[in-house]
């Protein structure tokens, strides 16, 4: 090597503090999939109260990542914590969910147009599969399946939509739906839901941008008459 020539610098191994921020990341994601899960499953129901050290034994997590978790649901108004009380699962309002579809109604419109215009040919192809699922899992009735499935759904087709902005709105409002309809599915018709689902992936299959977003405010209108029936509104 000439005197002139500089070696190559090593490359530094990531630090202790980054992997530890690291992991406590990976440990807040957990806590709070798994804590939105045991809401919208009505799990944890509305209105009960439980306790930071309660819900770290039943997930054997620790407590900085459980109330990175916490803080995430509460700015997301499934939960609050009070002092010296602990923490409450929101209760489900019939007023606070109408005006919750009405902003849906907006964001999904947006983001089923975008997703028919941008996914790609392994997105669409992915649409038809959860598509065909989700009709089969109505028609057996096989509830778990089907809002598995529309939890797929929603990821698609958030990602194939690239609208960074209107997702991130959006990620809380389909939570606070799922509940609602875990709460009140005795009302529910499941292979109409399925069927308004399928209508709107198959637009996106096909590119019909228009068609899209006619078919997600079908499915936003069929939820606000869902949520009319279930609770005898008119």
């Amino acid at each position: 090597m000439s005197h002139l020539e500089k070696p190559e610098p090593a490359m530094k191994p990531p630090s202790d503090k980054k992997k530890a921020n690291g992991e406590r990341t990976l440990l807040a994601d957990k806590a709070y999939d798994l804590l939105e899960q045991m809401i919208v499953t009505l799990e944890l129901p509305p209105g009960s109260t439980v306790s930071e050290s309660e819900l770290g034994r039943r997930l054997t997590i620790g407590r900085t990542p459980l109330r990175e978790a916490l803080l995430r649901l509460e700015e997301q108004r499934l939960v609050t914590t009070l002092p010296r009380r602990g923490t409450v699962v929101s209760d489900i309002s019939i007023v606070d969910y109408l005006s919750l579809l009405e902003t849906r109604r907006v964001l999904d419109n947006l983001v089923a147009v975008k997703a028919a215009r941008r996914s790609s040919p392994e997105q669409r192809a992915e649409f038809e599969r959860i598509a065909g699922s989700m009709e089969t899992a109505a028609k057996k009735g096989e509830l778990e399946t089907f809002m598995l499935l529309d939890g797929e759904f929603d990821r698609l087709l958030e990602e194939a939509a690239r609208s960074a902005f209107a997702v991130r709105a959006l990620l809380p409002l389909h939570t606070h739906c799922r509940r609602f309809w875990y709460r009140y599915r005795h009302s529910g018709d499941l292979p109409r839901a399925a069927a308004l689902h399928a209508d709107l992936m198959r637009a996106v299959v096909k590119g019909d941008e228009e068609g899209a977003g006619d078919a997600s405010d079908a499915l936003v209108g069929y939820l606000e008459e869902f949520a009319r029936e279930a609770l005898d509104l008119g």
